[in-house]
């Protein structure tokens, strides 16, 4: 049986470090391109070297050009320039939207029937892109946020209340920016509600925290922004997809009436299985909540009608 080929778009710290997880997990043969000469040949081969000390038996290979993606399982596209101090996902948008494109177009023609995950920023946008270059069904074209943005907040109430971030199930929704709305209502430690646990003005504190995470790193960092968590949350969608594991999983889908929403990539809950996103799952959300989300995607589709004007 021939093994899962997944290709990672983009060698930098999100995509190798996607790259080397998926590799560690076994999740299939990996293929990293970049368009810096030679550069994604080393991090391949440094990568490959790896494999017999994790008893891993898959193939990494690094390349300048498309030819050795063909017949992609899945296309994780991390391509573009990360966010600086000061800059928001927002400005990023005629940078990234141009390198989207391109990279969107070569992987379709090299890869038809794949499924992609979109990690470019800003990412509801970008997503917006790649399925309207693409020309995939909906089902195929997704992004990555709202795995990254629940996994933050988990950790954060994790570290407030002391527990396992086994305990914790938590929603966030809507787009990956400043209005991403952590739904406390869907949010349980050990099955209990979190609000039950945790005094509001802590919570209130841990969800503004869980707005500005990225922000937070970036600050931080200096010179770049977070790849180990982005990585990950790539890889637990790629997993749920070729393992058809029907995991729920807040992410970037094309909403057609569900929430309201129409003809807009807002974070959303979504099952992942081999097709890949198989259902969009409603929730009903408190008013409070679904106000946020409503504000959330009102941001979301000022980015996309931006990005659909430089499309034209």
């Amino acid at each position: 049986m021939a093994r899962n080929k997944i290709s990672v778009i983009g060698a930098g710290n999100v995509g190798a470090t996607t790259a080397l997880m998926l590799a560690q997990k076994e999740l299939g043969d990996v293929v990293l391109v970049d368009i810096i000469q030679d550069m994604p040949q080393g991090k391949g081969l440094d990568m490959l070297h790896t494999m017999p000390i994790y008893g891993c038996d898959v193939q990494i290979v690094g390349t300048n050009g498309y030819e050795e993606t063909k017949d992609s399982d899945i296309v994780v596209i991390t391509s573009g320039l990360p966010r600086k101090p000061g800059m928001t996902r927002e400005d990023l948008l005629k940078t990234n939207l141009l390198i989207v494109k391109e990279v969107t177009e070569k992987v379709v023609n090299a890869s038809p029937q794949s499924i992609l995950i979109v990690v470019s920023n800003p990412l509801d946008a970008m997503t917006y892109v790649a399925y309207r270059v693409s020309k995939f069904p909906k089902e195929r074209v997704m992004g990555m946020a709202g795995v990254l943005d629940s996994s933050r907040f988990r950790a954060f109430l994790a570290m407030e209340l002391k527990v396992s971030v086994k305990d914790i199930t938590a929603f966030v929704l809507g787009g990956h920016g400043d209005t991403m709305v952590p739904s406390v209502q869907y949010t349980t430690v050990g099955g209990v509600p979190v609000k039950d646990l945790v005094p509001k003005d802590r919570l209130d504190k841990i969800v503004d925290r869980t707005r500005n995470a990225g922000t937070e790193i970036v600050k931080l960092l200096k010179t770049g922004s977070a790849y180990y968590s982005p990585a990950a949350s790539s890889v637990e969608m790629v997993e749920a997809i070729l393992r058809d594991k029907k995991k729920i999983f807040p992410c970037a889908a094309l909403c057609q009436g569900e929430y309201g929403f129409k003809d807009l990539f807002v974070g959303v809950p979504v099952k992942l299985g081999r097709k890949g996103v198989e259902q969009i799952i409603e929730f009903k959300l408190s008013p409070d909540e679904m106000a946020a989300l409503q504000k959330s995607a009102d941001a979301v589709k000022s980015v996309r009608d931006e990005a659909e004007a430089l499309l034209k």
